[in-house]
């Protein structure tokens, strides 16, 4: 009952948030058609207008949306003509998603095994060793790591591709340039869970009872020890499969990100707040996810 309604409470908080993108996006100074080649003359100006229906006023606008909405339809875009905002979508966010979701499995594939060993270890050469490549990891940002990786190993050693997206090996690059980040964070919330988690009394009971290190470790510590990380895949699980623009544009990769930047850049009114209506549908039931997700590790959380 307590995930019905909060599915059916992301209803309401959709809408608002359409509402909300939908009226800010009209704030930023300029307009959709301000930089065409060459200037439009005013007729053509109101006639453009006339057809998306800008020149009606804002709630007008936005009922004519929603109506749209409703049936799915998130409009057509005003920079890429052709096009409607569903088509670049189902264009560019299976391309995000895989990218995204490799990203999140690098990133807890590193970062979740770096941090229990920190934890376990803790005080000895492999916590120093560790912690340092976690924060290694943090600290070094993508647009640094991408250039390193292509001028390292898919251009003087040329192991992998250098961009585009043609093979499995294409993600190989990318994959890491956007996961690392992530991996150092996840490292860190792994590592702080653990050892909160190792101190807590029930491992002291649970080592009394016999069991050995290992099965202490696995069996219970780590269970609740991962609960931070838990928490934070929500989002970012959602940030990756959105897809991130600096690896996108750097990789040469036709996803979404591309499409969120240059649309806020150029005014692109359907486009950005049918980006952003998608990134919030993301990251409302992927926190629902989450949620579910934190009653099967952790005994102790009950949902009514």
């Amino acid at each position: 009952m307590y995930f019905i309604k909060r599915l059916i409470g992301l209803v309401p908080l959709v809408l608002v948030i359409s509402f909300l993108a939908f009226c800010l996006v009209r704030v930023a100074p300029g307009g959709p058609f301000d930089k065409e080649r060459s200037p439009a003359s005013p007729e053509v100006e109101r006639a453009l207008k006339a057809k998306y229906h800008l020149d009606k006023p804002v709630p007008v606008q936005y009922w004519i949306y929603l109506k749209g909405l409703v049936r799915g339809d998130l409009g057509p875009s005003l920079k890429y003509r052709n096009h409607t905002v569903n088509d670049i979508i189902v264009q560019g966010l299976p391309i995000s998603l895989t990218l995204g979701a490799s990203a999140f499995l690098f990133a807890l594939g590193v970062g979740v095994p770096l941090g229990f060993f920190t934890a376990v270890y803790k005080g000895k050469w492999a916590d120093y060793v560790g912690s340092f490549f976690a924060l290694l990891f943090f600290c070094i940002p993508a647009f640094v790591v991408g250039p390193v990786l292509i001028m390292l190993i898919a251009i003087k050693l040329e192991w992998l591709p250098v961009a585009l997206w043609g093979s499995p090996l294409h993600a190989i690059l990318p994959t890491i340039t956007l996961g690392i980040y992530f991996a150092g964070r996840i490292a860190r919330l792994t590592r702080e869970g653990m050892m909160t988690t190792l101190n807590a009394d029930f491992m002291t009971t649970a080592r009394a009872k016999g069991l050995s290190e290992t099965q202490a470790l696995l069996k219970h510590a780590f269970r609740l020890g991962v609960l931070p990380v838990v928490s934070y895949s929500g989002p970012l699980l959602a940030e990756l499969l959105t897809g991130s623009f600096v690896v996108e544009n750097l990789f040469q990769i036709p996803g979404i990100g591309v499409f969120m930047v240059n649309s806020s850049l150029s005014r692109d009114y359907t486009m950005v707040v049918g980006l952003v209506l998608l990134y919030s549908i993301l990251v409302l039931v992927l926190n629902l996810m989450v949620d579910a997700t934190y009653g099967l590790l952790d005994p102790r959380v009950r949902y009514e």
